[in-house]
């Protein structure tokens, strides 16, 4: 059955079905008013943007828009201070007409600690439902500029963009033989809690007083009340895009004070960046000044212990890969502390279900290992996949002797495990379907999955740009067939018993 199609206008009450909205229409109108902003901006017209944005937060199709993100992110389910969450259709059509500038104030947020991998914690601030959806509203009109004045080379919280392009990026960077030889590994100590609020009250073009209010709201931290005077909250809507602004223009600094012999070359991805040099001292007299410089004016500076200048013989880690040359070769593949993380998580699981069913260990595990690899197909991890394979399987039959301590290892294996074609000890059980046939249900494995370059995204391109329009579609298009194949190849994992 095919969801009624409502016209969005102001006549829509908090009695309409939420369910029954066509989003693609809705989506369709909002990305219109986008790249409208985003060529009046290219132009120059800042009297048109400030009137399209004012257009944009105030239609009704992005306020449904917003509401949306803000129930479906994973974060949807978790309240603010006021404890309130939207999960009716009423309550969600209701949350999108109370979006009104006049008379909006904002809520505190909630302080939580989430574990870092070092055993400290990290600083989470939560909004209200309210403040996540206004801030939802407002970055659909600020996104289009964000984008045009991004880097080239920049890669997180940007839409259309991920760590595939950026240590793509590095590849074309590092991999000739005339490459550069140096890298300027740098680490923004606490960036999101030291920006400053006036370099971004002065340069973001967005609504000052709203900005103004979230950035001012402070945070509820053991029911005692805490000011913020710089800084922007990590787990806020619109917080990674005003990152990603806030650091927009440093690879043209970079580039300005260099030449081209220098081989400098930047990617960045959030607040991790790297910098490509033709010699050691490029980097420690031109390049991390620069940089210095450049975040200073932002209220930024650089982790001192944790910056450094490397050779590409000795490699580096960047966003879970390690690159390095071997004799003239540059190689890419998982880091090894990223494997190690890896099974750790992974043996954890395992651990924590030892009365667990099979196939409820199955599912646990399937989406982590399916994520991983999926993550790292598109560089040199073959040798890896095999070897994380092999732990798991380690894992898996310690499980069992586990649960079945009086039984053999023939018993086990005819239990736990079977074979197809070639494969052996296939980690199995078998459920029933929909309908009422049994079928089995593997652990996958990671090599199983194939390794396929990824084709960078042009740097240039902007989905808020009609030039790339077609550029896009055909990219989308190639991935879903990638994506489909993928899947047909996992499909012979699943028999009929």
């Amino acid at each position: 059955m095919t969801a009624m199609v409502i016209p969005l206008t102001g006549a829509l009450s908090a009695k309409t079905p939420w369910d029954s909205i066509y989003w693609k229409t809705t989506e369709a109108q909002v990305y219109r008013l986008q790249t409208r902003i985003a060529k009046a901006y290219r132009e120059g017209r800042k009297g048109k943007v400030k009137a399209l944005q004012w257009i944009l937060t105030h239609s009704f199709q992005a306020k449904l828009l917003a509401v949306k993100r803000v129930v479906q992110n994973k974060g949807g389910k978790t309240p603010g201070v006021d404890r309130i969450i939207w999960r009716t259709s009423h309550q969600k059509m209701k949350a999108a007409l109370s979006l009104q500038r006049r008379g909006y104030y904002t809520q505190p947020l909630r302080r939580i600690y989430i574990p870092k991998k070092n055993g400290q914690q990290r600083p989470l601030s939560i909004p209200s439902m309210k403040c996540r959806a206004m801030q939802a509203l407002y970055l659909l009109a600020l996104e289009p500029i964000a984008e045009y004045k991004a880097d080239k080379n920049s890669y997180g919280f940007r839409p259309k963009r991920s760590t595939a392009d950026a240590i793509e990026c590095c590849f074309n960077a590092l991999a000739r033989k005339k490459s550069a030889s140096w890298i300027f590994e740098a680490d923004i100590k606490s960036c999101f809690d030291k920006i400053s609020h006036s370099w971004i009250k002065n340069n973001i073009p967005m609504d000052k007083g709203i900005l103004n209010k979230w950035l001012t709201a402070g945070y509820i931290d053991k029911n005692s009340f805490h000011r913020t005077e710089e800084g922007v909250a990590q787990g806020s809507v619109i917080s990674p895009t005003l990152l990603t602004m806030t650091l927009s223009g440093l690879e043209e600094k970079v580039s300005l004070i260099s030449k081209r012999r220098d081989k400098v070359n930047v990617c960045t991805y959030a607040d991790d960046f790297v910098v490509t040099g033709a010699t050691k001292e490029v980097l420690e007299r031109i390049v991390k000044p620069t940089v210095e410089a450049f975040l200073k004016e932002r209220g930024l500076e650089l982790s001192q212990e944790k910056s450094k200048i490397t050779h590409i013989d000795e490699g580096f880690n960047f966003l879970g890969f390690n690159t390095r040359k071997y004799k003239g070769k540059l190689i890419i593949k998982p880091s090894q502390k990223n494997v190690k993380s890896f099974l750790e998580n992974i043996r954890e699981t395992v651990k924590s279900n030892p009365t667990a069913k099979t196939e409820e260990l199955i599912g646990q595990l399937n989406p982590k290992i399916r994520g991983w690899a999926n993550y790292f197909r598109h560089v040199c991890a073959k040798k890896t996949f095999n070897h994380v394979d092999a732990q798991i399987f380690r894992l898996v039959w310690q499980w069992i002797k586990r649960r079945h301590p009086g039984k053999g290892a023939q018993w086990q294996k005819k239990k736990y495990f079977r074979s197809q074609g070639n494969r052996n000890w296939i980690f199995f059980t078998t459920v029933q379907s929909k309908d009422g046939q049994r079928i089995c249900v593997d652990l996958i494995k990671a090599s199983s999955l194939t390794i396929k370059r990824h084709i960078k995204i042009k740097a240039e391109a902007t989905p808020f740009d009609l030039d790339f329009y077609e550029y896009f579609r055909l990219r989308e298009r190639s991935q879903k067939v990638r994506f489909t194949k993928t899947r047909l190849l996992r499909g012979n994992r699943v028999d009929n018993t």
